[in-house]
């Protein structure tokens, strides 16, 4: 279960002032759908998935200097940024590695130039790739996924989670957010929430 923080605690916790965050949410940082309104004891409170949000203001706070809120927005925006990319950048750039462009391109085809939804499926893949936990089949798996699901990723805020139990894995793409509960034996390997894959996608190109 996502843990909430209320309005009051955020301000308190993230050093921030109920202005930033209210001209956040007008700019489009924050999204709407994070500002959760709920009863208590005292009326009506505003509370916030706290993981994301405490994630969004530092990353904010980060780079507001050096990018503009319309920027930031942009960069915050789960739709595509018109973006392609050759191979031989994506390797110079250490944006993904060679592997990963080689598993990419011999399950697809060749290609010279990849667009965002493609180096979207490529830096989840090196992601998982640099973790070490899965072999080569699982990344086909993956692969094969992301293919069979391409406007389930474009339509959706989605998360990935990578599954293994007694040897055998599999892959779950579910909307946000995932409140998946497991069996003991059941192990989660990996979990990504693509919004946020995107979002660093995103800061990497720029």
């Amino acid at each position: 279960m996502e843990k909430l923080i209320s309005k009051k605690d955020l301000l308190e916790e993230a050093n921030i002032s109920y202005g930033q965050l209210y001209r956040w949410k007008r700019k489009n940082l924050i999204p709407e759908n994070w500002f959760i309104r709920k009863s208590t004891f005292t009326g009506q409170e505003t509370f916030f998935p706290k993981d994301d949000i405490l994630l969004r203001i530092e990353k904010i706070k980060t780079l507001k200097d050096d990018l503009s809120l319309d920027e930031l927005a942009d960069m915050f925006s789960p739709s595509p940024t018109l973006t392609s990319l050759s191979a031989e950048e994506l390797t110079e750039r250490n944006i993904v590695s060679q592997t990963a462009i080689d598993m990419f391109n011999n399950f697809h085809g060749p290609n010279l130039s990849f667009s965002f939804d493609q180096l979207l499926t490529l830096y989840v893949l090196n992601s998982l790739l640099q973790t070490g936990d899965v072999n080569r089949a699982e990344c086909i798996d993956l692969l094969k996924l992301f293919h069979e699901q391409a406007q389930t990723l474009k339509s959706n805020e989605s998360e990935l989670l990578f599954i293994r139990k007694m040897g055998v894995s599999f892959f779950i793409l579910t909307p946000e957010p995932a409140n998946l509960l497991l069996e003991t034996q059941a192990k989660k390997i990996a979990h990504y929430k693509l919004s946020q894959c995107i979002e660093e996608l995103k800061l990497t190109l720029s």
